[in-house]
């Protein structure tokens, strides 16, 4: 029979176990939002030179790599840095220049919050900007027909006094302008391929292949990428080009469980408590089944049962409760941030990985924490009734 101070354990357990459940989805979801997010700009796996800033591809290792199981798309891509004006406006920025297939590759569309995207027409020189950029520049929506200059230095000097000799100049129209974060929002302008290998003077190289892969074979693409390719290359999925932010999200959810496994501990160690009062009120029926002939053993596994019990019933409830929070959330959107954010309510990701953790570590306190008044009280118990 469960006592009021095993009740308490079991709410206490079960609320603790509740928030776990919750803070670890509602982090889950944070990370696949993140990595959502950067999708919008990031392939599935990025090759580039370890030496130099740019190669030629060659139209047979181009067939290769179109002949690996797993490998979807492949985009040719080619940045660099140049400067943008727009009358007395300027702004220093990465010019990223894409072929046809990478709107295949990326949702560059999916987060254009004005205009269109005209990087795919190579018969005019269309840039998408960030919404950071376009603010510098004071370009809106009603001067997106406005051409701007595009600056980048000349690979060879003229030997001209005047310094605009030394710079290859080239102009453009704004279609576009997207909007995903203040890093990515100050820092890039697409144009089409053609339109950045005469701004950087590239004859056919370029410096990134963007590939997109299925995606239960990214890794195996990305091995037979490394063979093909071989040691001058190196290949990087999306999350080892974000590593450093990946990283601490992940760092910051094993601290986020530490911190709540403490607080946990803390909460089933009321299952002392609950099992030396249960041990003390069954202190006869303890000396009767002794003296029927049950053995230390036997009698310590009652109780220790009764302990796993108690923490049983607190996990499951925990579990549901914090899934029905999560079902809540997910559903109704319980905790929003309005709809001027990217993101318009916290997301949750439920991982049953988690569950498994969470039961786990759970009834593994428990039993530590049961072992210690089981064997000392009935030992205690027993050694008094037969003296």
């Amino acid at each position: 029979m469960i006592n009021i101070i095993s009740w308490i354990s079991v709410t206490a357990i079960a609320l603790t176990t509740a928030a776990l459940v919750i803070i670890l989805s509602a982090m889950n979801g944070l990370t696949g939002t993140v990595a959502g997010l950067y999708n919008a700009l990031e392939p599935d796996l990025k090759v580039s030179a370890k030496f130099g800033k740019g190669f030629q591809l060659e139209p047979e290792t181009h067939a290769k790599l179109k002949a690996i199981e797993g490998l979807e798309f492949v985009s040719l891509t080619l940045s660099d840095k140049a400067l943008l004006k727009n009358g007395e406006k300027q702004a220093l920025v990465s010019v990223k220049g894409v072929d046809e297939q990478f709107q295949r590759i990326t949702k560059l569309d999916s987060i254009l919050v004005e205009g269109f995207n005209g990087v795919n027409d190579s018969s005019r020189n269309f840039l998408v900007l960030g919404r950071g950029i376009a603010d510098q520049l004071g370009i809106s929506n009603e001067s997106f027909t406005r051409d701007v200059q595009l600056f980048s230095p000349k690979k060879g000097k003229s030997g001209s006094l005047n310094p605009e000799d030394d710079l290859i100049q080239l102009s453009g129209s704004v279609s576009g302008q997207f909007s995903l974060n203040d890093e990515l929002d100050y820092q890039f302008a697409f144009v089409n391929l053609r339109t950045a290998r005469e701004l950087f003077e590239s004859d056919g190289a370029v410096n990134a292949l963007e590939i997109k892969c299925e995606a239960s074979k990214t890794e195996e693409v990305q091995e037979k990428l490394k063979e093909v390719l071989g040691e001058g290359f190196e290949v990087k999925s999306r999350y080892q080009l974000n590593d450093v932010l990946f990283k601490s999200l992940e760092t910051e959810k094993l601290a986020t469980f530490i911190i709540l496994a403490f607080i946990l501990i803390i909460a089933t160690f009321n299952l002392i408590g609950a099992l030396t009062m249960l041990i003390i009120e069954k202190r006869k029926d303890i000396k009767t089944l002794y003296s029927m002939g049950a053995d230390i053993k036997t009698i310590q596994a009652i109780f220790m049962r009764e302990g796993l019990f108690i923490s049983g019933i607190g996990a499951v409830l925990g579990l549901l409760i914090g899934l029905l929070v999560c079902w809540l959330q997910i559903q109704f959107h319980l905790v929003s941030f309005g709809s001027e954010f990217i993101i318009p309510y916290y997301p949750i990701d439920i991982e049953v990985s988690d569950l498994i953790k969470i039961t786990g570590l759970i009834m593994g306190i428990a039993f530590l924490a049961a072992l210690y008044p089981v064997r000392v009280f009935t030992k205690t118990d027993l050694v008094h009734s037969s003296n």
